[in-house]
Parts: C-alpha cells; structure tokens; sequence
C-alpha cells in the first residue's frame, strides 16, 4: 500500500498573502498611535521659605542693640532749664520764699538763720531760670521775694506791730538780703555777656552784604 507523504504544518502565513488585519482596519478606521507618554520622576520637596537647606547653618539674626544702662541714682543730673518771664520768676521767688518761711515758723521756730540760708538757693534758681530778654528783673524780684517770706516770722499784737517787727527782721536780716541779691546780681550779668559774645561771633560769621 501506497503511504501519503503529510507535510507538516507550515507556521506564518504563506507567501503571496498578507497577515490578517485587525477588526477597525478591515472596516475602514485608521487608528493613529499614541505617542508615549512622558515618565514624571517624584522631585523632592526643597527648601521651604526662612529654612536653611541640609547641611548649612542657619543664619545667625544681628543681636538688638543694647540700651545704655539707666543712671545710677548718685549720678548728678543737669538741672531743668524753664524760662520764666519777670512776673513768672516773681512769683515763683515770692511764692517760694512764704512756703519756707511758714515752714521755718512750724519746724525751726522761726530761726532766721535757717530763713537765709534758704534764701541763697531760691535767688540762683531765680536768676538762672529767668529768661534771657528778663534779666534784669532778677536781682528786682529777689528782695522783695524776702520781704514777703518774712512775713510769718514777724510776731505782733495787732498790724502796727506786725510791720514793726518785719522792718526789724529786714534790717537784722539785711546780710542775707544783700547777699542772696549780689548772687542773682552777678549770675545775671555772666548770662548777659556770654548773650553778647554769642551774639558779636554770629555777627562776624555773617557773610558781609553788598549794595
């Protein structure tokens, strides 16, 4: 018996035939391929805002400057420089000057050593308070802020002897009164030149002026 020579099955498509198309192609829709899409690698989160990065150190802020200390309580003070006018330091001296005559009449018993040496303070703070265009109402005003000052030193019966016993205190009293008045009377007149000698060096610093 004759045997059939079988062929074995050949694998591909044979030649002179095309591979089969797929389902969209055979009904006559082109599908255009998708470009690849683009690999997104994670970044890592940087340095927040204010924070230094890894590795550094932070910067250091410049330290506050640094308030100069309060002066000590011993340390001596410049002294307030008020100005006052003629009818200011007026009353400011007489003013004063009853206050510690009343309060040498209930403490000391009306010494009147204490009253002028109380006195003396009084005619400078005048004197160098007054304002520069009043200076010659200082050594005026103090006198006068004396005589006022006196009058609760003065012991009397009725007011006839009142004014007799301040007359008698002013004229026992009369070294503190020249004395506090030469004081005023000479811190006065060094306000007054050095006031002129400012005034003739601005003089001579102004440009001369042409006609």
């Amino acid at each position: 018996m004759e045997q059939h020579r079988t062929r074995p099955p050949q694998q591909g498509p044979r030649r002179g035939t095309s591979p089969p198309l797929p389902p969209q192609t055979a009904r006559g829709v082109v599908r255009t391929p998708r470009p690849p899409r683009p690999v997104v690698r994670p970044t890592r989160p940087g340095p927040q805002r204010g924070t230094a990065p890894r590795g550094t150190a932070p910067e250091r802020r410049p330290a506050p400057a640094r308030r100069p200390p309060p002066a000590a309580a011993g340390s001596a003070r410049p002294l307030p420089k008020p100005r006052l006018t003629g009818l200011g330091c007026g009353l400011f001296c007489g003013t004063l000057m009853l206050t510690l005559g009343f309060l040498d009449q209930l403490l000391f018993g009306a010494s009147p050593l204490v009253y002028g040496v109380l006195f003396l303070p009084v005619c400078v703070l005048g004197a160098v308070w007054v304002r520069r265009s009043d200076l010659v109402t200082a050594p005026v005003v103090v006198p006068i802020a004396f005589a006022v000052g006196l009058l609760p030193l003065a012991h009397g019966d009725g007011p006839g002897s009142r004014i007799m016993a301040l007359f008698t205190a002013l004229a026992t009293q009369a070294g503190w009164l020249y004395g506090g008045t030469l004081i005023a009377g000479t811190i006065v007149t060094v306000r007054k030149l050095r006031l002129m000698a400012k005034r003739a060096a601005a003089a001579r610093r102004r440009p001369p002026t042409t006609a």
